[in-house]
């Protein structure tokens, strides 16, 4: 959809410019470089001011999809990485740009679309299946297209059903280019299917028809993860307001926060600071 690639575009545009003076030592706030799918959720809005009472700093978020706000560290233009794509992240710390890498939260992707159901989908709980049967039955499906966290899990599933979804591309299979929220709007617009993280839907305000129709899965497992710019690389940013940052989501308070953010009574991300990670299959860890 051009009109969706070209509001992005700018909106990157913008941020390019802004970055370059937000990661200046002489701000008084500390950049993160993060996902759409943590703003739309409205946990920075809960989290953020407990991290300024606790520290004194102030942070801006900068939300664009995981393999954008990836680009943004490399570039030098945040000094702190929050997003949800491990094998990604790992390669970020194996280039040399990040400086360790920590386990922060999780929670799980679901599959959502119209109550009618047109693929026959709801209630499964094997997402490479349920894919399989959208794709045979040529179901309307958004993807986010943006090459974030969500954009590529999906692309995982789909690769796994065999299905070569970019043939099917403006049919029955229409990639947004959008940021989660923006998807799950042109889903609903479109009585369709899209891949979304639980935080983000149950946020979501604008569901008209679209529901829960696949979850469950461990595949759908949805882990976060922060890193912190590597100052030998970008010798302009803030590496010791960073740091704190990290130190402080990954200390106790911080894990406490996360877990009491919550929407109607119900979570939204599970705290898990493990220590420095590593990229591993998905352990036994998942949404009771």
């Amino acid at each position: 959809m051009p009109a969706f690639r070209n509001a992005l575009l700018g909106a990157l545009f913008f941020f390019g410019g802004a970055l370059s003076a937000a990661a200046d030592p002489d701000t008084p706030y500390l950049t993160i470089a993060s996902t759409t799918s943590t703003q739309n959720s409205g946990l920075y809005d809960f989290l953020l001011p407990k991290f300024k009472e606790a520290s004194g700093l102030d942070v801006r978020v900068v939300a664009v999809g995981t393999g954008q706000a990836i680009r943004l560290a490399e570039k030098g233009d945040a000094d702190v990485l929050f997003v949800h794509d491990k094998p990604s992240e790992i390669k970020f710390l194996e280039k040399g740009f990040g400086v360790d890498r920590y386990d922060v939260m999780y929670n799980d992707f679901v599959v959502v679309g119209p109550s009618t159901d047109p693929a026959g989908i709801q209630g499964m709980t094997d997402v490479v299946a349920a894919f399989a049967k959208i794709a045979e039955r040529k179901a309307p499906f958004v993807s986010r297209g943006d090459d974030s966290g969500t954009h590529k899990a999906e692309q995982r599933y789909w690769a796994a059903a065999s299905i070569a979804v970019k043939e099917h591309s403006g049919a029955w299979y229409r990639e947004a280019g959008a940021g989660m929220g923006a998807t799950l709007n042109t889903a609903a617009a479109m009585n369709g299917y899209t891949l979304t993280d639980r935080g983000t839907w149950l946020s979501f305000m604008n569901r008209q028809g679209l529901a829960i129709a696949v979850e469950g899965d461990r595949r759908l497992f949805n882990q976060y993860g922060v890193i912190l710019v590597n100052p030998a690389k970008h010798p302009h940013t803030k590496a010791a307001s960073g740091k704190t940052f990290i130190d402080w989501i990954v200390s106790e308070e911080g894990q406490q926060t996360i877990a009491e953010y919550k929407i109607d009574g119900e979570q939204l991300f599970f705290p898990n600071a493990t220590g420095i990670g590593t990229w591993s299959e998905m352990t036994s860890e998942k949404k009771e």
